[in-house]
């Protein structure tokens, strides 16, 4: 003995309610796929030009002093 019974247009009415909650779901995950995309693209350009700013200088050699190492004993 049914209590309820669902009617065809209230079967109809779930059956685009869950279509349109996995539409976004599915969307959701799109926007942020483009997102994570497009920040990544953006971080690279900002560090290219940072890169074509920064001027390298060359840097001058090694003192002749520098391998030669100062050790410290506990005493």
């Amino acid at each position: 003995m049914a209590i309820a019974r669902i009617t065809g247009p209230g079967l109809a009415a779930i059956g685009i309610s869950v279509a349109v909650l996995w539409g976004c779901l599915i969307n959701q995950r799109a926007m942020a796929q483009k997102a994570l995309v497009e920040r990544a693209q953006v971080l690279r350009e900002i560090q290219i030009q940072r890169l074509q700013h920064h001027r390298l200088e060359p840097v001058s050699l090694p003192s002749p002093r520098a391998h030669h190492r100062i050790r410290v004993t506990a005493g």
